[in-house]
């Protein structure tokens, strides 16, 4: 009967731990928050801050003494030191953006890039009449390409624009959703987030002071975003992306903060 006893509650907190890691939402960094460093001090930052995630954006400069970039168009060679780099801060790039290439050239390799980098998701605010042809190199390459929302008055502020972008595309093409931008452009983040059910791929965390154009970020939980519906929201979504710090203020010195950002993230989510 012991035995039988000590099998049931093992048994029910494999279960338990099992819905923990299913349910927990992972954290990843847009390197643009570090857009006055370049990618290895970067990454330096990001290890001792425990993200393991990097959204990279194209032209970071990769070293003080190495003026090459993070620019699509790299070489192989350069692709094999930039895995090395990553590996060595134990860092994952699932995602590359914001990029949005005029022609169809760029865009193909574009997504030999991603291929090569083993990137899941391309962020960018594309040129609708591009879009079949995205859509199609979406296919062939089984890589996505999330739509990403800067505010009023750019190509994709509202998400009514987005949703009408994805009418008719593929499972590989929606949203990258700015929840700070929607703020600042007067609308309502989550009441936005439930327009776009289905088709949010990640969501770039930013809180911010104001409701306006002049509204600036600030510290996750200090501004004026109502997390706990946002979150209760991709919760009732069963959301399964990942969260994007893109923290856009403090340029110098953003570290402090994003200590911040990382312990409301992980008390909220917990």
């Amino acid at each position: 009967m012991k035995n039988l006893q000590l099998i049931a509650i093992l048994t029910i907190l494999m279960i338990s731990t099992s819905n923990i890691k299913a349910d927990k939402w992972d954290l990843a960094c847009q390197a643009w928050t570090f857009n006055r460093f370049t990618l290895t001090e970067t990454l330096e930052e990001m290890e001792k801050l425990g993200i393991k995630y990097i959204e990279l954006f194209p032209n970071q400069k990769i070293a003080a003494d190495d003026n090459r970039t993070t620019h699509f168009s790299m070489p192989d060679k350069q692709i094999a030191e930039l895995k090395a780099m990553l590996k060595k801060h134990s860092i994952k790039v699932k995602s590359y953006g914001v990029i949005s290439p005029k022609k169809e050239k760029e865009w193909k390799q574009l997504f030999e890039f991603a291929k090569k980098m083993g990137i899941k998701t391309i962020v960018s605010e594309p040129v609708q009449e591009l879009l079949p042809m995205i859509d199609g190199l979406c296919m062939e390459y089984k890589i996505r390409v999330a739509i990403h929302n800067h505010p009023d008055p750019t190509r994709y502020w509202n998400p009514e624009i987005v949703l009408k972008a994805l009418e008719g595309r593929s499972k590989y093409m929606g949203a990258c959703t700015d929840v700070g931008h929607w703020t600042r452009s007067g609308l309502d983040a989550t009441e936005c987030l439930k327009k776009l059910e289905g088709r949010v791929f990640e969501i770039h965390m930013k809180d911010v002071n104001r409701t306006d154009k002049e509204g600036h970020a600030v510290v996750w939980g200090e501004g004026v975003i109502d997390w706990t519906k946002v979150f209760g929201e991709l919760k009732r979504q069963k959301f399964k992306g990942k969260f994007v710090i893109e923290h856009e203020y403090n340029w110098e010195k953003p570290v402090p903060d994003l200590k911040k950002n990382v312990a409301f993230f992980n008390a909220k989510t917990k």
